[in-house]
């Protein structure tokens, strides 16, 4: 599992901070982003910091800045033993805990052995149980937990298609009971092992495809729930994506009873605050199911930026993996990836087309106005 972390070109962020009001005021806001930008030394006692120290914040009369912990020191100063200057920033050491133990995680479950505890995860990373919780769950969008059921479900996937039996798969991808197997998998797998073996033969995925205002529109559902919705120019592209999606699946078409399924959605794309009262069956990795469950609480006529749906998610630096997640959307409309924007309100990829994107947010917003207009 990779875990993305954004960064920013230090070249403009000592820019940022060239001048001596900009780094009061960084100072003042513990701001992290202008660690490594320079260093600020307090008088009264003798130390030099970082700008994010959580220390009391000094009087200004008694603070200089300098460019490098080197000047610092020559200027007579020590470096401060609460935010550690001379050692790697924060967050880079915090990055550093948690590759430290997904590597132990991945060691684990590769070797078929019990998954290390929190307990030793934390002791490996120099934290306490609960900050490192925190820490590894702000760094990778997921809990210690969550990841180690990722591992082993790509273990399992893996064991299946190899392995003489399930029964041998279940114990190669580290499952030391079958009790504990079954239960498991079926949530992993999102059918059967046996099934899964056989490569998903024999599930019934019914779709349609329609014509709406966007275009051409399929709609798939399992016995679950649905489980992609696509948009695009011709219904067979469309078709071939679904095929790829599921290449062993029984695929069923034009059944009557499932054209108000796609009614239903079809409504939904021409007027989107209806909302779509139909269960989902989307597979995706734990993370991918977190961030289709915070797009799904973004009302229509409203949107955000990655970096504010990274910081819902408890992940401040994780705009690009909520940009990964929302590209992996397999159900347009119904997952509304499309009311996620740039920073600066501009519009950004949109697997479905950008001119779709805002022909939608247009729609969403003219609906919003005039519901707002009618309360009025």
């Amino acid at each position: 599992m990779d875990t993305i972390i954004d960064s920013s070109d230090k070249s403009s962020e000592t820019d940022a901070f060239a001048s001596d009001d900009a780094r009061w005021a960084a100072v003042c806001a513990r701001a992290g982003a202008a660690d490594g930008a320079f260093f600020y030394s307090v008088r009264t006692t003798g130390v030099y910091c970082r700008p994010s120290c959580p220390s009391r914040t000094p009087r200004r009369g008694n603070v200089a800045f300098h460019a490098s912990r080197g000047d610092a020191e020559a200027a007579g100063f020590r470096p401060c033993l609460r935010c550690r200057p001379t050692e790697a920033p924060l967050a880079e050491r915090q990055a550093q805990a948690v590759a430290r133990a997904c590597r132990l995680i991945d060691a684990a479950v590769d070797n078929g052995a019990d998954e290390p505890d929190l307990d030793t995860l934390a002791e490996a990373g120099g934290m306490s149980r609960f900050h490192f919780h925190r820490v590894f769950k702000a760094q990778t969008g997921i809990t210690p937990k969550a990841y180690v059921n990722a591992r082993r479900a790509g273990r399992l996937r893996q064991a299946l298609a190899q392995a003489g039996s399930v029964t041998a798969a279940a114990y190669d991808a580290g499952f030391n009971s079958s009790g504990r197997f079954y239960a498991a998998s079926s949530g992993v797998l999102g059918m059967t092992p046996r099934r899964y073996r056989a490569g998903g033969s024999g599930e019934a995925i019914r779709f349609a495809v329609a014509a709406c205002s966007l275009g051409a529109l399929l709609v798939a559902a399992t016995g679950k729930g649905i489980c992609a919705i696509l948009l695009g120019d011709d219904p067979e592209p469309l078709v071939r994506d679904l095929q790829e999606r599921f290449p062993r699946a029984k695929l069923v078409g034009a059944e009557a009873e499932f054209e108000r399924t796609v009614a239903q959605v079809v409504a939904l794309v021409e007027a989107p605050r209806l909302g779509l009262d139909l269960p989902l069956d989307v597979r995706g990795t734990a993370f991918q199911q977190r961030v289709w469950q915070a797009l799904r609480q973004i009302p229509a006529g409203r949107t955000v930026s990655y970096a504010e749906l990274a910081e819902r998610l408890g992940m401040p630096q994780g705009a690009r993996a909520v940009a990964g997640a929302c590209a992996a959307n397999p159900a347009a409309i119904a997952i509304p990836c499309h009311r996620v924007v740039r920073l600066d309100g501009a519009l950004s990829g949109y697997r479905w087309g950008i001119e779709r994107k805002r022909t939608l947010l247009a729609r969403e917003s003219l609906e919003n106005s005039g519901s707002e207009h009618n309360r009025d």
